[in-house]
């Protein structure tokens, strides 16, 4: 009977994060993800033996988690943490209000009561402009939350410290912050051991990425960026291949020497494929490559159906070859950012029965079908429920009781089916299937100038010791990094974004100062330019639009409050956003909403609902609406009122989204202040929401008190 086999890869990925100069470790992500992602994603799998994966591991993360696992890295984010709360200097508490809170305020703040009041009483601090709110033992219970939070699921359930800190929630003692420090290298401790087991048990197969995850089409020559996206604005040309050849050796070699096997996949960085770079790969011994649909697309010259994607391919060409799977970019972006939203076994139900859909043709005609579902393994559980621990427990037991499909490593995959031929492969990322994130813009352009600079000093500078530059070498190596111009660029943000931008153009400075020179002026400057942020901006008049669904008149949302969202995404690249802008606005008897949606995006609002949710700003009601979009308008399908009142609500649909509400049937007085939240839905499937987080709120509804 034919079967269906799932091949999931999990990405794990942080960039380096050390100044060889210094010892330091300029960010802590690496350190926080070990603690909550890097042991649980595979310790789970304990709880299903029949479930095999595979585990892509970056050799410069795996260097990073064995120096705090030993004790040996140092992080001021964990120096500040762990120090005393009275001897905390003013800047010392600046610090930790501006790095203790990175977490997701829905699923890893508020979750914990003491960690959302801690928050909450920042938020006001910021909002009033007041000197510091808190004391000792507030900071202490801060510094401890801001750790706790991020311990790993397994440990803040079953380990009886850690439970009963976190049942505790406040009132930290200095012992308790000595021992929650030693209670994370010991967790960090357990990571490597955790994989090296199952990996000997054949559970789950070790792959890897280029040393320090560069992307090896433009080492091998930046040039190729103007095959995937003709016309590209590109720097002076960087062709070095052999830092890429030294990049994929050195990844193979220390995959070896830590699990005592050589890996034989390789997830290239960002999915960025070559023929280049897969014969750099396949002269080293590599036996697979995994990149994403879009690049089957291309390297085919036509949109590939799952009959097609859901098979292996061999690549082929001067007497080398590379067997090669694609990723479903769908099903794979559905666990990524819409999963999250959702109840865990409904998601899981909605994932495998997308799956089956997809498949019945396939088994229908007697063949199997080999699925890879390939995507980021830490970044994403942020946004979910318990971590994401419950989603992947229903996902998992699912797929063990279900006689026709089959959770497989990749290379089990590879050797269950016949591969197709390919000749050549399409150069380009998982993204776009072009390298457009990573060099184009002119942050990126400008990074990658530097570098060659760098790279050409190197070369060009001789009499200089050895082991100085041996570590030159490394630094230039460092900051061929994808992660750098991940950041540069209009595609993505971070509150880290200024501290990626320091550290690259340390890391560059490093070669000079290693070589025995001294750093280009240039590189004493930021990299990044201004970046944009969301807009709000608060309602300064009455107004009474028309319904129809058009911009009737210039003038006729004149006054309304207005969010305009940033959409730049984070370190998940991915996220489509639907929605442009929000407008919003009252007249004293109702309120009006009206959404203006990002071009091209008609396609992905035909059949599918907004869903609005209002409440009053004192808490006492709450109404939900439920907007159906069909045939190119919109209807109200489904209301859930504070108050029964005479047309209490009306919608329209043309270039933009007009959305009318009776405060009576709100149970909102006129005057009184109301908030509200907006997301976008299509097949049962969360899409879109305005804002991300919290509420857009309007303080007043009455006209004179907003022309006041």
């Amino acid at each position: 009977m034919s079967q269906i086999y799932l091949c999931f890869l999990w990405h794990m990925h942080q960039p380096f994060y050390k100044d060889l100069t210094t010892g330091e470790y300029k960010l802590p992500w690496t350190r926080m993800h070990a603690l909550k992602d890097y042991y649980g994603m595979v310790r789970i799998l304990e709880e299903f033996p029949q479930i095999r994966q595979t585990f892509n591991l970056v050799p410069s993360m795996m260097a990073q988690v064995m120096e705090y696992a030993a004790g040996e890295a140092v992080d001021p984010f964990l120096q500040m943490a762990l120090k005393p709360a009275e001897s905390l200097t003013d800047d010392d508490r600046a610090f930790l209000l501006r790095h203790s809170f990175y977490s997701d305020p829905q699923r890893m703040i508020y979750r914990y009561p003491r960690y959302g009041e801690l928050f909450s009483t920042w938020q006001a601090q910021r909002g009033s402009g007041s000197r510091s709110l808190m004391g000792a033992q507030e900071f202490r219970d801060l510094q401890m939350w801001s750790q706790l939070a991020w311990f790993d699921e397994t440990f803040q359930a079953e380990d009886p410290e850690i439970r009963e800190w976190v049942v505790r929630g406040r009132n930290f003692t200095l012992g308790d912050q000595a021992r929650m420090g030693e209670r994370q290298r010991e967790i960090v401790g357990k990571v490597l051991p955790e994989y090296r087991k199952l990996a000997g048990t054949g559970q789950i197969e070790i792959s890897t990425t280029p040393y320090y995850h560069p992307i090896l089409p433009l080492i091998c020559d930046s040039d190729i960026a103007g095959v995937s996206h003709p016309h590209v604005p590109l720097p002076p040309r960087f062709r070095y291949p052999e830092d890429a050849r030294r990049q994929l050796a050195l990844a193979r070699e220390y995959v070896a020497q830590h699990f005592g096997v050589a890996p034989v996949g390789l997830w290239p960085s960002e999915g960025s494929v070559s023929d280049e770079a897969l014969s750099l790969a396949a002269d080293l011994g590599f036996e697979w490559a995994a990149t994403d649909s879009g690049v089957l697309n291309r390297t085919l010259n036509r949109s590939v159906g799952v009959d097609g994607l859901y098979r292996p391919y061999r690549w082929q060409q001067q007497n080398r070859q590379m067997n090669m799977i694609f990723r479903d970019h769908y099903m794979s972006d559905l666990i990524g950012f819409v999963y999250s939203r959702m109840d865990p076994a409904a998601a899981a139900d909605d994932f495998l029965h997308r799956i089956r859909d997809n498949c019945a043709g396939i088994l229908g005609a007697g063949r199997d079908a080999l699925v890879p579902i390939i995507l980021d393994g830490e970044n994403a559980w942020e946004y979910y429920y318990l971590n994401g621990r419950p989603f992947l427990r229903e996902l998992y037991r699912k797929i063990t009781e279900d006689g026709r499909m089959k959770a497989v490593t990749v290379s089990e995959g590879l050797r269950l089916m016949q591969p197709e031929t390919l000749d050549r492969i399409f150069p380009g990322s998982w993204i776009s299937a072009n390298f457009d994130v990573w060099i184009g813009a002119e942050e990126d352009n400008e990074a990658w100038t530097q570098l060659l600079r760098a790279r050409r000093t190197f070369d060009e500078t001789s009499g200089v010791p050895e082991d100085r530059r041996r570590l030159a070498f490394e630094e230039l190596l460092i900051a061929e990094g994808s992660d750098w111009c991940w950041w540069y660029g209009p595609e993505h943000d971070s509150a880290n974004r200024i501290e990626f931008d320091q550290l690259y153009r340390s890391h560059l400075a490093n070669v000079y100062r290693f070589l025995n020179l001294a750093p280009p002026e240039e590189l004493s400057r930021p990299i990044l330019r201004v970046a944009a942020p969301a807009v709000e901006i608060e309602a300064t008049g009455p107004i009474t639009p028309l319904i129809d669904g058009e911009v009737t008149s210039y003038f006729e949302w004149i006054g309304a409050g207005l969010y305009r969202v940033d959409a730049r995404s984070g370190s998940m690249h991915g996220k489509k956003f639907l929605i442009h802008e929000v407008q919003y606005g009252s007249d004293g008897v109702h309120l009006y909403l009206r959404v203006d949606f990002c071009p091209g995006c008609e396609r992905d609002l035909e059949g599918g609902e907004a869903r609005v949710t209002l409440e009053s700003l004192d808490g006492k009601s709450t109404s939900r609406a439920t907007l159906g979009f069909a045939r190119g308008g919109a209807r109200v399908k489904d209301l859930h009122l504070a108050a029964q009142a005479a047309q209490p609500a009306d919608c329209a649909l043309g270039h933009v989204l007009e959305v009318r509400f009776a405060l009576a049937a709100l149970g909102v007085a006129s005057g009184a202040g109301v908030k509200f939240q907006l997301s976008l839905w299509q097949n049962g499937l969360p899409m879109d929401a305005v804002p991300q987080q919290g509420w857009l709120q309007m303080r007043t509804t009455d006209p004179a008190e907003i022309a006041g």
